[in-house]
């Protein structure tokens, strides 16, 4: 079986109209949520940044059943592990078994206009994260915690209302060495559709297994993909929708070290719509959907959501909860 989610693009839309879409959402079948937890947008021009937990917690009381997650917070520069950890608790007693946390090294994007660090090399970012995951989970599971660690520091920390049992943490990756903590630390994987085949096939999921491995642990363990789907019965529409995001068709070397939205805005509105739409399913097919989501299915992710980059987001939900969807479920 597959679940199947929706990813709210915090990005693009004012906290008001992405609740809606998340009430929407659930109510045409989607079973989870995942919010993007930026300080600033890859555009400037109408962009948005609302605060993930904030957010999370008006879609709470507006939903039933549906699973709530971040994908992804940094719990290591603008947060420290236990001011999430806190508001993660809080959200968690709140909305009991709905909750997930997903947690990434981070963006300088984000973490460096926000707090004026010096952008640190993948090290230092492992290193606090995995620090900052194991410190949340003390957090949520003993009654004081002192904390003397490379990177953070508590006294006698309590958290005075914590969920019955620690929040699930889920790990994103889109390297070997992430990948591997991932699979290590976590209790589920995020990733993002759309790149070269083999990065997942021959790296990604082989390295989350060595670390699961590695790791000992047992139970389920959370194979999730965001998968970024332009969905319309207009193709030129479809391809169209996805100019908003051209951002994340720039390589790591086009974007390394460029922390301001209007400088991003200028380098993804140099690409060709082609470029623009290669990171995307483009489709106006739902069968074909099927057979491009396939692989994934195949190397282990069941747990599926969706990410549309048009501004229409109630068409996108409502078409794809008519044609896509049963046909998902059918096939896997």
């Amino acid at each position: 079986m597959i679940k199947i989610g929706y990813k709210a693009s915090a990005e693009q839309f004012d906290p008001r109209t992405l609740l809606e879409f998340g009430v929407l959402a659930e109510n045409l079948g989607f079973r989870s949520c995942f919010v993007s937890d930026h300080f600033q947008p890859w555009r400037h021009t109408d962009g948005h940044a609302p605060f993930a937990f904030s957010w999370m917690a008006a879609l709470g009381e507006r939903t039933r059943a549906m699973q709530l997650g971040t994908s992804v917070v940094t719990p290591t520069f603008r947060y420290h592990p236990s001011v999430v950890a806190h508001a993660i608790a809080t959200l968690a007693v709140l909305y009991p078994d709905r909750l997930l946390l997903g947690v990434g090294t981070g963006e300088s994007l984000n973490e460096v206009p926000s707090t004026g660090i010096t952008w640190p090399g993948f090290k230092e970012r492992e290193g606090r994260l995995r620090e900052a995951v194991q410190l949340m989970r003390r957090l949520w599971t003993e009654e004081r915690v002192t904390h003397h660690g490379p990177y953070y520091k508590t006294e006698n920390a309590t958290l005075y209302d914590r969920p019955p049992s620690p929040v699930p943490i889920y790990l994103g990756a889109a390297g070997p060495k992430a990948a591997f903590m991932a699979g290590e630390l976590g209790d589920g994987f995020i990733c993002t559709s759309g790149k070269a085949p083999a990065l997942y096939a021959d790296t990604l999921v082989p390295n989350v297994q060595a670390g699961r491995k590695q790791s000992g642990r047992e139970g389920g363990y959370d194979m999730m993909m965001e998968i970024k789907l332009s969905f319309d019965t207009d193709r030129q529409a479809a391809l169209e929708n996805t100019r908003p995001w051209a951002a994340l068709s720039l390589s790591p070397e086009e974007k390394t070290g460029v922390e301001d939205p209007m400088e991003m805005e200028r380098l993804a509105d140099a690409l060709p719509l082609e470029r623009c739409a290669s990171r995307w399913i483009v489709s106006t097919d739902a069968d074909e959907v099927v057979e491009r989501v396939r692989p994934y299915v195949d190397l282990g992710f069941r747990h599926l959501v969706f990410h549309a980059p048009g501004p229409d987001q109630g068409r996108f939900l409502r078409l794809f909860a008519e044609a896509v969807a049963p046909r998902l479920q059918a096939a896997f």
